[in-house]
């Protein structure tokens, strides 16, 4: 591990500022992947900004949206009712993160600016169409993730919480590779009086997307039966040591099923 100052930022203004100061900085939120990338030498920021202390923990409610905070870990949301009551398939969605260490460390913001493709809050923020809200701007979730560990955020722009509309419906299904927890296909589906959206996690070449087939077929009939008639393409679907492409193309189209089942 290369030398490195540790900062600790006191609002999310002094995390930017100190950003800014440095030769070249880093946001440390929960540090799931960080840390251990910066041991292994294959990142050497020359700071590293804690945003333990920013205030950017918490969940409000307004209207029909939920905003949780970005440093809120993975636990802090499965257990939050404000939560649990409004927008239940995020909460559950974050009780099956990783193990408990994991879960008690990482962070909702933490996991949506690293936008790892097989990630679970990605599915949820894109399924539910939620808004990215940082220092500068709201981002909407189709505008925010670009690529593999790829989004809209600019270098030097911080993550302050994610809002959540409500759906009459939702759910997240997943299939985790046994070993990492990661998915290697987790589904997120919702539905509201304008449709039906469908958020794909661990399947995509370039990280988590929308099926707009899928989309169609549960806007027309929400029933998993009507996942039945609806054509995954492996095209530009990832294909590693744990699986082939046409393998996450059938877990897509049961993991989507069991998704409607749930909600």
């Amino acid at each position: 591990m290369y030398a490195l100052n540790f900062r600790k930022a006191a609002s999310a203004d002094d995390a930017v500022a100190k950003l800014a100061a440095a030769v070249d900085g880093r946001f440390l939120a929960g540090g799931q992947t960080l840390i251990p990338t910066i041991k292994q030498r294959l990142a050497d920021p020359s700071d590293l900004i804690s945003l333990a202390g920013a205030g950017l923990s918490g969940v409000s409610i307004a209207g029909t949206d939920v905003t949780v905070g970005a440093m809120m870990t993975h636990a802090e949301v499965a257990g939050d009712r404000t939560v649990q009551m409004n927008i239940p398939a995020v909460a559950a969605l974050a009780a099956g993160i990783g193990d408990p260490a994991v879960r008690h460390r990482g962070t909702i913001g933490g996991s949506i600016a690293n936008n790892d493709p097989a990630a679970d809050y990605p599915a949820a923020v894109l399924g539910l169409g939620a808004t990215v809200r940082t220092n500068r701007r709201a981002i909407a979730a189709d505008d925010f993730f670009t690529g593999l560990f790829e989004t809209a955020l600019d270098a030097d722009e911080l993550i302050k919480g994610v809002t959540f509309p409500k759906a009459e419906r939702s759910a997240y299904a997943k299939f985790p590779n046994p070993a990492s927890r990661y998915a290697m296909v987790g589904v997120f589906v919702a539905r509201n009086a304008g449709g039906v959206r469908v958020a794909v996690t661990g399947a995509g070449s370039n990280g988590v997307f929308r099926h707009a087939g899928l989309e169609a077929a549960l806007s027309a009939r929400f029933s998993p039966d009507a996942v039945d008639g609806v054509d995954v393409s492996s095209d530009d679907l990832m294909a590693d040591i744990h699986g082939s492409a046409d393998y996450r193309a059938n877990l897509i189209k049961v993991m989507a099923k069991r998704a409607v089942a749930a909600a």
